[in-house]
């Protein structure tokens, strides 16, 4: 018999995913424990952004009850950055795009200045997002952790 490719896709399996947390009322960072790693990085693995290792496709695939299609599809290599638009129109992504177009290059001026000539690696990467609580309404903290790589000539 040939082989037919996978049961499943990433995006495929990341709608399982999105599907089956809200059905059980679930959490990220309750997956993120059970998954072992940090909630933005596993929220990410399971929207399809990384592979997952078997232990933690399997770990995800049994809180959420999805099957066997799903864990191996959470093992594949994906394509990442994929929103599949130039310009995002989530209004939430979107908001980002605009920071971006806005403060993007006094963000490389400093990166520049303070760090040389190089970038932030979105490679060796942490992200962290919280809230916090603020009289004229609460704020949303977004720290963009990335490790300073140099260019070399």
């Amino acid at each position: 018999m040939a082989f037919t490719g996978p049961a499943m896709t990433k995006k495929e399996a990341a709608e399982a995913v999105r599907a089956a947390k809200a059905h059980l009322g679930l959490t990220w960072a309750q997956l993120a424990e059970a998954v072992g790693r940090p909630v933005a990085w596993t929220t990410a693995a399971l929207l399809g952004q990384h592979p997952m290792s078997a232990e933690e496709a399997t770990a995800a695939a049994s809180l959420l009850d999805l099957d066997k299609d799903v864990e191996q599809a959470l093992r594949l290599q994906p394509t990442r950055g994929s929103l599949g638009t130039p310009v995002p129109v989530d209004p939430t992504i979107y908001r980002f795009y605009e920071v971006l177009q806005v403060y993007g290059p006094t963000i490389k001026e400093l990166i520049h200045e303070q760090f040389g000539d190089g970038i932030m690696s979105a490679i060796n990467f942490r992200l962290d997002v919280r809230r916090e609580a603020d009289p004229a309404g609460d704020r949303v903290i977004v720290v963009l952790d990335g490790k300073f790589l140099p260019y070399q000539w």
